[in-house]
């Protein structure tokens, strides 16, 4: 617990402009005096990458949360970055539309927050990645200056779209202020299926859903997470489908979902209509979800041709460590999400560093994406050097040559 000079101190060290010019003003005073800065949206990512290293004062963008400019006839929308996921998608369905940003804590996590993290949801093989629907950004620079990129027209932009720089760059380039969208017509309906795997059906049910003759927008293994994500695991865990589209679509859906399921010994399925999105939101909400002090969460990102010998890895490491695990399977992405945890923060500490030497020989290329305990410091939370490391270095130089937002926050201490 913080002690209140601490939290007095946290309150201090603390900076939520209302406007784009308080904002920018904080940056261009923290960069004349040579003091970085933490920048942070709805602070629900925090746990991937390392904590910022030389910041003294935190910037946060929470406050830049209103509606710009929204053509729905147009399918168009422009936002305050600080605008929550749940904001957005509540604008957004009172005239029958959405944007698949899938992250997890919608109610708390801003627009500018999940694009500068880069996050990928479960639903971007049927929809496309975040980065598709951003049309327009807005930016301030290290120096305080404020720039544009794209506008508020679908496809208007030729040659290099620097608002893809800043997406996935974690605020070490410049802070997003304000996004344009283009949107999509909402899907009329969605459904949800949850299965409880019996022994040794669980590949069975993995290729049955492979095979469905009508794509899923979300399908996942999982095994564990007891309350917080719907179901209940069975020998082999649980299978959760997410379908949206018409009502006939769905109906199909239904009886294919069944009939494979069945086929590959899977005895029961349960249904969700009231509440489907809801229950992929517990989905999503695992995915960054920690035990206080004693788990870390990797994601190992590949295809799921290579999905059982990263898993195998995951379970093999843990068990020897002495720790335990709880695990997520993108059926349609091939993503690993992997929860590990010890029965206290001073167990877990002593373990976690050899299990996170021996998962990253086996899988290079594992990332953090949710710690809480300090540890996390001195553990190699972005995997394998990337071959663009260099590049990436050339380009904070060029962008924030001093160092202001968020040293030491990106692959490489960039």
């Amino acid at each position: 617990m913080l002690s209140q000079t601490a939290k007095a101190d946290a309150a201090a060290n603390r900076i939520v402009p209302k406007t784009v010019a308080k904002l920018q003003e904080a940056v261009r005073e923290a960069h004349q005096q040579g003091e970085p800065l933490v920048i942070e949206g709805g602070n629900t990512l925090s746990g991937m990458g390392k904590a910022p290293t030389r910041a003294a004062r935190t910037l946060c963008t929470s406050a830049l949360r209103k509606i710009h400019a929204y053509s729905f006839a147009d399918l168009t929308i422009s936002v305050g970055a600080g605008i929550t996921l749940r904001g957005l998608r509540s604008a957004l369905a009172e005239h029958g539309q959405f944007i698949p940003l899938d992250a997890p804590c919608a109610q708390r996590a801003t627009v500018g927050g999940t694009l500068a993290a880069g996050w990928l949801g479960p639903r971007r093989h049927l929809y496309g990645r975040p980065r598709d629907y951003v049309i327009g950004t807005q930016i301030v620079l290290a120096d305080g200056t404020l720039a544009h990129a794209g506008g508020m027209v679908v496809k208007n932009v030729t040659g290099y779209d620097m608002s893809k720089l800043y997406i996935g760059s974690f605020g070490t380039l410049g802070i997003l202020t304000s996004v344009n969208f283009k949107t999509l017509p909402a899907p009329q309906s969605a459904r949800v299926f949850i299965a409880k795997l019996p022994e040794n059906s669980r590949l069975r049910a993995i290729n049955a859903i492979a095979q469905l003759n009508v794509p899923p927008a979300a399908a996942l293994w999982v095994y564990g997470f007891r309350k917080a994500i719907d179901g209940e695991d069975g020998n082999d865990g649980r299978i959760f489908i997410l379908h949206e589209g018409s009502a006939a679509l769905i109906e199909r859906a239904s009886r294919d979902v069944r009939t494979a399921l069945g086929r590959a010994g899977v005895p029961e399925t349960q249904i969700i209509d009231t509440g489907a999105l809801g229950a992929f939101d517990r989905i999503l909400d695992a995915c960054s979800a920690t035990i206080g002090q004693r788990s870390i969460t990797y994601r190992f990102s590949g295809n799921l041709d290579d999905a059982e010998t990263r898993l195998r890895a995951t379970y093999v490491a843990t068990h020897q460590s002495g720790l335990a695990a709880e695990s997520l399977l993108d059926l349609m992405n091939g993503d690993l999400y992997a929860r590990i945890s010890g029965k206290d923060a001073h167990a877990f500490c002593e373990r976690i560093e050899a299990l996170d030497d021996a998962l990253h020989v086996q899988i290079p290329k594992a990332v953090v994406v949710a710690c809480e305990s300090p540890i996390r410091q001195v553990l190699n939370v972005w995997g394998s050097t990337p071959a663009a490391l260099d590049r990436m270095r050339a380009v904070k130089a060029t962008f924030d040559p001093a160092g202001t937002l968020n040293p030491g926050r990106f692959i490489g201490d960039i």
